[in-house]
């Protein structure tokens, strides 16, 4: 299984060229939606990513659970295509970590348990023996400022920690800028 990371700041153009990227790759391609419509703004957004793809394409839509918020689950229910694209590992950890307490912000154990599942998604990637190609979406957050509270600032060190993991681990890595797609691995 090869794995490919697209990363990129918000409306960076990044998940289109990862449909793009998809759609070039096969034409049995699912779709893991993270995103959750929090509100009418995340609504139209979801609404503008489903009209974008094509009719033909799988959808599972797990919000932030992925499976009781497993990511490597993900990859069980979406064996019988060649192309997963998941969209986006950003919205997976700010899922994850949006219901959490103000009081357990920035928590040890719920770090770690983060960053356990995107390992053990990872792991199965790596172990996965057939031809099926992983695109992962991702947000670019470190090249902006250090976020204003605690919790933008929890986010960010754990996807920066969840970003890292998978570009390790990817064949091939994407920063999308401005539109424009700049391979950096592979």
């Amino acid at each position: 299984m090869s794995l490919i990371l697209v990363t990129g700041g918000v409306r960076s153009g990044k998940s289109r060229f990862a449909e793009e990227l998809a759609e070039k790759t096969s034409e049995s391609v699912i779709y893991v939606a993270t995103g959750e419509a929090w509100d009418e703004e995340m609504t139209v957004r979801i609404e503008q990513h489903q009209a974008r793809r094509p009719a033909s394409w799988g959808c599972v839509q797990v919000g932030g659970l992925l499976s009781g918020g497993r990511l490597s689950d993900s990859l069980t229910a979406c064996a019988s295509h060649e192309v997963v694209l998941v969209d986006c590992l950003s919205t997976w950890v700010s899922n994850r970590l949006i219901s959490v307490p103000e009081q357990e912000w920035r928590s040890e154990a719920i770090t770690h348990d983060v960053l356990r599942d995107a390992q053990e998604w990872l792991s199965a990637i790596a172990d996965a023996g057939h031809s099926q190609t992983v695109i992962a979406v991702t947000s670019e957050v470190g090249l902006g400022g250090v976020a204003m509270n605690r919790l933008g600032r929890w986010f960010a060190d754990v996807l920066g920690d969840v970003n890292q993991l998978t570009a390790k681990q990817a064949d091939t890595v994407y920063a999308v800028l401005s539109g424009i797609p700049w391979r950096i691995k592979g």
